[in-house]
C-alpha cells in the first residue's frame, strides 16, 4: 500500500473542497469529534468549511491534507495567530481522518505531517482543543501534547450531555 503523506495546501479548488466536504461530513455522522453531532447533511457542513478555507485563502492559515494515492483520507487546519506576540504559536483545528480508514494509523501520519508544517512556519508550539468523553485526549498525549486546562461543560452535544472543553499544548 502507498504511503500516506501530509502537504500544506494554501489554494482549494472545487474538486479538493469537495473531498474535504464528504470527509468532514462522513467524519461527523461515525460520531467524530469535530464541530458537529450527527446526523448532519454536506449543506449543514459547508458554511463551517468555507469560513475555515477564507482564513487559507487569507495566508494566514493552512491545510494539511493527509492523501494516499491522490485521494484526500483526512485533514486537519493549522490557524496562525495575528497578534505580536504569540507569533510563535498556532491552533490546531478540526483534525480528521475519513472513518473508512480509522485504525491504520494516519492519525498519527496526519498530525507528524501537522508538526512539520508549523515548524517549516517558525512555530514553536501548537495548541488544540478536544471534547471530553470521546478519548482522543489520549492519542494526543501520546504525541507529547500536555493537558493545560477545561472548561467543564462547554460543549452540548444533546439536552443533559455537556462535555468538557480539553485544552492541550505542544512544544515543537
Amino acid at each position: 500500500m502507498p504511503a500516506a503523506v501530509v502537504r500544506p495546501v494554501t489554494a482549494v479548488d472545487d474538486p479538493l473542497r469537495a473531498e474535504l466536504l464528504a470527509c468532514w461530513t462522513d467524519v461527523s455522522n461515525a460520531g467524530g469529534a469535530v464541530g458537529f453531532v450527527p446526523p448532519v447533511t454536506p449543506e449543514d457542513v459547508a458554511p463551517v468549511l468555507d469560513r475555515l478555507l477564507d482564513g487559507v485563502r487569507s495566508g494566514r492559515d493552512v491545510l494539511c491534507v493527509l492523501s494516499e494515492e491522490g485521494r484526500t483520507v483526512g485533514f486537519a487546519v493549522l490557524v496562525g495567530l495575528a497578534g505580536p506576540l504569540r507569533r510563535h504559536w498556532g491552533t490546531v483545528l478540526r483534525v480528521q481522518v475519513h472513518p473508512s480508514r480509522q485504525g491504520e494509523g494516519l492519525g498519527r501520519v496526519l498530525m507528524d505531517g501537522v508538526h512539520e508544517v508549523a515548524r517549516s512556519r517558525g512555530w514553536e508550539f501548537l495548541h488544540l482543543t478536544a471534547r471530553g468523553g470521546t478519548g482522543v485526549e489520549e492519542f494526543y498525549r501520546r504525541l507529547g501534547y500536555r493537558e493545560v486546562g477545561r472548561v467543564p461543560g462547554a460543549i452540548r452535544v444533546a439536552p443533559g450531555d455537556d462535555r468538557d472543553e480539553i485544552s492541550l499544548v505542544r512544544p515543537l
